[in-house]
């Protein structure tokens, strides 16, 4: 039986958003479900009083977060990289640190390349990552999946959003409980 939780810790987590940026959303595959799922673990990490750390990868080329994202992140302030780990961006660490967090809720764009790369560094620093499979993509559903297949040989949990917003949840019948029900209904 493993000594680490396999859950959550809601007191210990972190929600990472990696790089919806508008120049590259166009090209994902299933978009849509992205952003809508993104929205749904952002908005549920606020209701819960969890941090959440937005990046932007070469903001220049790729543009800025979209609208929707960046307008739902409590005090909006991305973390702008140009490698493709979220790890090697200045910031990025010092963020996780500051907040506490030891399970990294990780969702975004691409997941073969930028996702996967961060996991991977997060991993290899000692962290849960816990990768929200309907709310990451690539421009090619077999770049999509592979990247969460390595993600997971590495040791990544997969989840869903809503696996993700009821484990953090724990229990039914709080006020908590009642604003993240209409996110996922």
């Amino acid at each position: 039986m493993s000594d680490k939780p396999r859950r959550i810790v809601r007191k210990k987590a972190a929600l990472a958003v990696v790089d919806i940026q508008e120049r590259l959303l166009p090209a994902i595959f299933e978009k849509e479900r992205v952003v809508q799922n993104a929205l749904r673990l952002i908005k549920g990490a606020a209701a819960l009083k969890l941090p959440v750390v937005a990046t932007e990868q070469y903001r220049k080329g790729i543009g800025p977060t979209v609208p929707e994202i960046a307008s739902a992140v409590p005090g909006f302030a991305p973390v702008e990289k140009l490698a493709f780990s979220c790890c090697g961006a200045d910031g990025f660490l010092a963020a996780l640190e500051k907040a506490g967090a030891s399970d990294i809720v990780l969702c975004g764009i691409e997941a073969h390349v930028c996702v996967a790369q961060t996991c991977l560094d997060l991993l290899d620093r000692g962290f849960r990552v816990f990768v929200v499979a309907d709310a990451c993509s690539s421009r090619t559903p077999e770049n999509h999946r592979a990247g969460l297949e390595r993600m997971r040989d590495a040791g990544a949990i997969i989840v869903s959003t809503e696996m993700v917003l009821f484990d953090l949840l724990d229990r039914a019948g709080t006020d908590e409980f009642k604003q993240v029900l209409t996110l996922v209904k």
